[in-house]
């Protein structure tokens, strides 16, 4: 190890002993192969970078969270860019708002960080489908992340609009965008077609010109790094702080021979899964490692800098052995918390940073405000079968078999399948999903009364009772794409039939829900003044909206929702998807709320899809801290 770190210390002083010339003014950035380091305006320029995905963060806490990535020492922010959040339906383009790339990498600019940018098309990231739309698989032969006429086409016509609004932020053109990584660890797909990676290299280089530095990612393994690299873009690696750093490096030369070394992914915490148990990776282990490499003269990114939080539905999915969804927080043990607060981890990284660059003067900036604000009791609006007209204004659609969200053109959230029951059941009859087609949850109801659920992969026969006739409702969840491996191709709903006994079920009516449409709009508490609640005395079982009101009181600080003996389901605050709770499986105990969400002059309105079954209370509590790491129920 040590003979290793001297010869990397040797190359990197080379490579300072050398200084380019330039016509004044000129500003560039480029790769020196004889030196092994970057070079940025002729001068040899290592890059300290950590990861921020503006999509999981507010647009109102951009600027706190890249000042304190500033004041930490990072020169370089690393930014993916998630092509449905901006492309959510085909054709139609958003980038206002908490959508608006180009204000974000001005503020960064402004802030003094540089951007390493991943523009996929695919982004892993634990984000729905990798990043990749999901109205690519309404073809569902198309052959995602390759060559295919299809894919290749849709990526094309995303390109020639996302690129050349990032070509005037490139660092060569005034901006601050020093490199772009091509696709997303290729090398761990089992496509491996490089005639893909070929025409992504070509649309790169035909939107933002020969002088941007393009690169890849992959896994240290030969395999990984063999299949998504190709000649023409720099090849990096990406490990945490189990790893041999010496190897890895070799590995990296090895494909590489000549170039700077880069570590574009360095793991500073990990992922959590429902029902795991909370990621934790060491802070004295992070800045050690970290050390290490900027001893050798390595650029690093830390991945994650700021986790954030998967809002809404934005959450990915994992798919080994089973379907596994990933949790509503994206805290990820990162430096700065899922709200945006220095943590421990966060100063050890900084006072290993100090010893290779002036690090800005000044304090860091603390941790936003957090604001206990209590107890909330909630009230039943109904359960969803009741609702259909305000959260189906379109009404179903007609099908002998059932349809996907893809085919509803659906693709996030919920949508109820009803049918009738073919005959009478004369004890408990076993209803099937034997082609495991239930994608992901399916909530089962006859004659409104809550029977039980099936599950992807885990749950794929339940018990029903009934007369023939009698209303069977199923409302489906998607509880987030798969966003890694070879089973990204993930439709939602019904994929298959449902077989009740030795019965088909057929003659389906099928409702696209428009939740998140009907409560941006004001409901359930524009109509709660024209409608008496449900009774109380109702069963509390079932998918079941509830509604409630936290007060003014003149703070609009960042709090932390809990719900207690609540099962699972979904929560929106003055209208905004807050995402999924499910603190039975945990390790995720409450949700982040950002304080600008929050008025301080009126009401503020919350809404629970609660999916299986409320505590009789009916309550649910604001704190000013998170719950991240109960022990999950493993059952």
């Amino acid at each position: 190890m040590a003979a290793g770190v001297l010869l990397f210390v040797a190359v990197n002083l080379a490579c300072l002993a050398v200084i380019g010339n330039l016509v004044s003014g000129e500003r560039s950035f480029s790769i020196d192969y004889k030196n092994n380091c970057f070079r940025k305006n002729g001068k040899p320029f290592q890059y300290i970078s950590g990861s921020i995905h503006y999509s999981r963060i507010p647009r109102y806490y951009w600027k706190d969270r890249l000042v304190k990535m500033y004041m930490t020492g990072l020169n370089a922010i690393q930014v993916y860019v998630p092509w449905n959040f901006h492309e959510t339906v085909e054709g139609v383009h958003n980038f206002t708002g908490d959508r608006d790339l180009e204000h974000f990498l001005d503020l960064a600019n402004q802030t003094g960080l540089l951007v390493i940018l991943r523009p996929g098309p695919y982004i892993c990231a634990e984000w729905e489908m990798g990043g990749l739309p999901a109205w690519l698989l309404q073809k569902p032969n198309m052959l995602l992340r390759s060559a295919d006429t299809d894919y290749v086409q849709a990526v094309s016509n995303w390109f020639a609009v996302l690129l050349p609004k990032i070509k005037p932020w490139l660092y060569i053109h005034g901006g601050n965008i020093i490199t772009v990584q091509v696709e997303n660890e290729y090398g761990s797909y089992y496509a491996c077609d490089y005639n893909y990676m070929r025409h992504l290299r070509t649309l790169l280089r035909f939107f933002l010109g020969e002088n941007i530095v393009l690169f890849t990612t992959d896994g240290n393994t030969d395999k990984e790094m063999a299949c998504g690299t190709l000649e023409g873009l720099y090849a990096t690696i990406d490990f945490g702080t189990d790893t041999n750093i010496t190897e890895a490096f070799k590995r990296q030369r090895r494909f590489e021979p000549r170039g700077p070394l880069v570590n574009s992914e360095f793991y500073t915490g990990w992922l959590d899964h429902w029902q795991d148990q909370h990621a934790v990776v060491d802070a004295q282990k992070v800045s050690r490692v970290l050390g290490e490499m900027l001893t050798m003269g390595a650029n690093v990114n830390m991945y994650m800098f700021e986790g954030g939080t998967n809002f809404g539905y934005w959450n990915g999915a994992d798919h080994d052995t089973r379907f596994r969804s990933v949790v509503t927080s994206y805290d990820y043990d990162a430096p700065l918390s899922e709200a945006g607060d220095p943590t421990e981890k966060l100063f050890a990284i900084r006072d290993v940073i100090k010893q290779f660059r002036n690090i800005p003067s000044g304090p860091m900036p603390p941790a936003t405000p957090k604001f206990a604000y209590g107890f909330v009791t909630l009230k039943k609006v109904g359960n969803i079968s009741g609702l259909l007209n305000t959260l189906s204004p379109v009404g179903p659609v007609k099908s002998q078999y059932p349809l996907t969200f893809e085919e509803m053109k659906q693709f996030y959230g919920y949508m109820l399948y009803r049918t009738t029951l073919p005959r009478d059941l004369s004890g408990p009859t076993p209803l099937i999903s034997p082609l495991n087609g239930v994608h992901d949850r399916a909530y089962v109801s006859v004659n409104g009364v809550f029977q039980g659920l099936l599950e992807r992969d885990t749950m794929l026969v339940m018990n029903v009772t009934g007369q023939q006739g009698e209303i069977v409702d199923i409302l489906v969840e998607n509880m987030g794409r798969v966003n890694f491996g070879s089973k990204i191709s993930d439709s939602k709903g019904l994929l298959s039939n449902l077989i009740l006994g030795k019965d088909v079920l057929t003659d389906w009516k099928i409702y696209p829900l428009d939740i998140d449409g009907a409560i941006a709009g004001g409901w359930p508490h524009s109509n709660s003044k024209k409608s008496s609640p449900s009774p109380q005395k109702e069963p509390l079982v079932g998918p079941v909206f509830y509604m409630g009101t936290l007060e003014p009181n003149g703070l609009a600080w960042d709090t932390f929702l809990k719900l207690n003996e609540w099962t699972k389901g979904q929560v929106w605050i003055n209208g905004m998807n807050l995402g999924r709770y499910w603190p039975a499986k945990g390790p995720q105990q409450t949700l982040y709320i950002p304080g600008p969400l929050l008025s301080t002059t009126l009401p503020n309105n919350i809404t629970v899809l609660e999916l299986e079954g409320a505590p009789p209370h009916l309550r649910v509590l604001f704190m000013d801290r998170p719950q991240l790491n109960a022990t999950a129920d493993k059952s």
